[in-house]
């Protein structure tokens, strides 16, 4: 890959959090997002640089994958494992958590076509780790997944199943009002892709997860009684 050019555009700070900054710049004179993981002074160095390595790798093969397969995921440009950097197309475009909020008109069908992509995602043996209608970015009618920091490799339901309980549960937190056609219009995109049945097994494991997750905060609760 072609080394990061840092000319033009003055780069500006869009997010920076525990794990990483994102930046945003130019790349070859196109707008670009440079990720780069930072490192943990508490740790030990030489650790702190194969996490940061190993997790930007898996980061970026992620993303390389799903961007092969036709997926709507931003495009890579440059790769730095030692740097713990990844350089990515910037996807111009509205939240679809605005979007929601906005009641723009046809939200429920953009929420349709998200089921349908994460269907496909995990399809192919991806789970996101962190879906939200802040992780997704609506370009010319088609929703971009974007920010696969916690993605992993999985084909297992319970991962699937926590996949979509996280869904779920930032839908019933950011878009409460309208929740229950969010949610449906989810999974009704989500089964036109990956069938009813499977569908129904997703539902059961978030049950499940739900359920046990209550059963925690239970317990947690009488022990501060």
């Amino acid at each position: 890959m072609t080394k990061p050019m840092y000319r033009g555009e003055t780069p500006k700070i869009i997010a920076l959090g525990a794990e990483a900054a994102l930046i945003k710049h130019t790349f070859l004179g196109m707008p670009a997002v440079y990720k780069v993981r930072l490192p943990k002074p508490y740790r030990d160095p030489k650790l702190d640089l194969r996490l940061r390595s190993e997790r930007t790798a898996t980061e970026a093969k992620i993303i390389h994958d799903l961007r092969l397969a036709g997926l709507p995921v931003p495009a890579l440009y440059y790769v730095s494992l030692s740097e713990g950097l990844i350089v990515m197309e910037y996807v111009e475009g509205d939240l679809l958590r605005d979007l929601i909020n906005r009641r723009v008109s046809g939200y429920a069908d953009l929420v349709r076509e998200l089921g349908k992509v994460i269907a496909l995602m995990h399809g192919l043996g991806v789970v996101h780790g962190d879906i939200t209608t802040s992780n997704v970015v609506v370009r010319e009618g088609t929703p971009y997944v974007i920010d696969f920091g916690l993605a992993k490799y999985s084909n297992e339901l319970e991962d699937v199943g926590v996949d979509v309980h996280l869904f779920i549960r930032a839908v019933e937190s950011t878009h409460y009002d309208v929740m229950e056609e969010v949610i449906m219009a989810f999974f009704e995109g989500y089964a036109s892709i990956a069938g009813e049945e499977r569908v129904k097994e997703i539902k059961e494991k978030v049950r499940e997860i739900r359920l046990r997750g209550r059963y925690v905060e239970e317990r947690r609760q009488k022990r501060n009684k």
